[in-house]
């Protein structure tokens, strides 16, 4: 039986972090998708399209690795995936409340669903989307932040 996990993020944009943890999560599953979210109450600085294209380009070295976008509940997606396992990255305690009161109303949604959560290696512990949003909206480089892969992209579409 192939065990498939969702990932699941607004990456606006994808960054070292969110990679390590899918690297992690490669070693773990058969199958991740990564599923971004196109969440109406959250005002990205990248819309979904870009979102999703940078995530590909970012991931086309994992093989396991689909991406997807969604926008509908997480479990529901996850349902229709036929997956049972959600993966949350955790940098710091400050995530934590925040990951668990998901995980525990994802289950209540869904009593099949089970969340992972990941730590970040310590050099990407303190990477975060909106690090790399303050840090493009001051035109700072953010080449130690993001995959390589999408630099350019970026840059190229966030200009000040």
């Amino acid at each position: 039986m192939q065990t498939k996990a969702v990932y699941p993020g607004t990456f606006d944009p994808v960054t070292n972090g969110h990679i390590d943890i899918i690297n992690r999560a490669c070693r773990m599953f058969d199958k991740i998708i990564v599923a971004v979210a196109d969440n109406k109450d959250k005002k990205t600085m990248f819309n979904l399209k870009k979102r999703v294209e940078f995530m590909k380009k970012a991931t086309e070295k994992f093989n396991k690795v689909e991406v997807k976008s969604f926008s509908s509940l997480l479990v529901d997606f996850a349902k229709k995936e036929n997956a049972k396992i959600i993966i949350r990255g955790l940098r710091a305690v400050s995530d934590f409340e925040y990951e668990l009161q998901m995980g525990y109303a994802n289950k209540t949604l869904d009593k099949e669903i089970d969340t992972i959560y990941l730590m970040p290696n310590l050099e990407n512990a303190f990477i975060s989307s909106s690090v790399v949003r303050s840090i493009l909206k001051y035109n700072g480089g953010i080449e130690h932040l993001v995959p390589k892969e999408i630099i350019t992209d970026i840059e190229s579409v966030y200009s000040v």
